[in-house]
């Protein structure tokens, strides 16, 4: 096992998870891809009927989940077998898809079915880094879950040819790994990171399902060095149409949403304008309420968007 921050080959406990995710704007402001790999799919309604009913491999629970935003908008997540996963240090392949660092870049080849309406999700997206950073983060007191930011300041280049579509824009790279399901550590929890000319802000708060919080806000500079800063006052922004709250952090306690790219009934990811590090910023943001996730109902509902092979 490597001890590098985006080793594939580390260790995935029985109902546990580990995943590595990627996002990007386009310069231009007309496009965003969200890209997760997921060993033990915490967000999926198969995972979740299987480790509640005890031991389970996450291995038999993986997915490449990939969401594009603007036009064409697409969305992929199909829960596969252990059979459809092989790793090392330095490759991640699910299935047809595979994630590969080659110590400058990270390399995602695409292969993926749409859902609900089935297509073809196909092409390459690199993730070139400014820099790695190697501090990482426990986010509950009893240290079952990790967050780690590999390389908050990227570029990324995206070319699909299903869809047609070729952009580049700012990115970011990060991993999360735990050894319980979120839903028994977290009531909910909000995330953005803003790029910067000179840094990027990224902020975490984090309310547990013991009543306790926490609240990260950290700014990332071109070198990868990674500093506290103080958090700001708390702001919200306008809710979802699921009638989620979006809140967050931000000088003078004020953030505006003005793009939903993801909006699901306990889940929702968007583009908002924010003011940190004294500089007015576009960031992505998102907002996760598990209390919402542990409901049967919407268990019932998740298998249109995360459909499980048979192999």
């Amino acid at each position: 096992m490597s001890d590098r921050p985006w080793s594939f080959d580390r260790p995935v406990s029985s109902r546990g998870y580990r995943w590595w995710y990627v996002d990007a704007l386009s310069d231009d402001g007309a496009h965003g891809i969200t890209i997760i790999a997921f060993i033990g799919t915490v967000f999926s309604p198969w995972y979740a009927w299987a480790h509640r009913r005890g031991e389970v491999d996450p291995a038999e629970h993986c997915c490449v989940n990939v969401a594009l935003y603007g036009t064409p908008k697409r969305w992929a997540m199909t829960d596969r077998r252990a059979s459809a996963l092989t790793r090392d240090a330095d490759t991640l392949a699910i299935g047809p898809s595979a994630l590969r660092w080659d110590g400058t870049a990270l390399t995602i080849d695409i292969e993926e079915v749409t859902a609900p309406i089935p297509s073809r999700l196909a092409g390459q997206v690199r993730v070139l880094p400014d820099a790695v950073s190697d501090r990482a983060f426990v986010l509950d007191g009893a240290g079952r879950h990790r967050w780690q930011p590999i390389a908050a300041r990227a570029r990324v280049e995206v070319t699909l040819a299903h869809p047609s579509l070729t952009w580049s824009g700012p990115a970011y790279f990060d991993t999360n790994s735990g050894t319980a399901p979120l839903e028994d550590d977290f009531a909910e929890w909000d995330w953005c990171r803003a790029p910067m000319p000179d840094a990027t802000a990224v902020l975490y708060n984090a309310t547990r399902r013991d009543g306790t919080s926490q609240s990260l806000a950290l700014r990332v500079g071109r070198d990868g060095s990674v500093e506290d800063f103080e958090p700001p006052p708390p702001a919200s922004m306008t809710q979802t149409l699921w009638r989620l709250p979006r809140p967050t952090r931000a000088e003078g306690g004020q953030a505006t949403a003005t793009r939903t790219l993801v909006d699901a009934p306990f889940y929702s990811r968007s583009e908002i304008r924010t003011r940190l590090l004294g500089q007015n910023a576009t960031a992505v943001h998102e907002y996760l309420n598990l209390k919402r996730f542990r409901s049967p109902i919407l268990y019932s509902m998740l298998p249109f968007r995360v459909p499980r092979t048979l192999r």
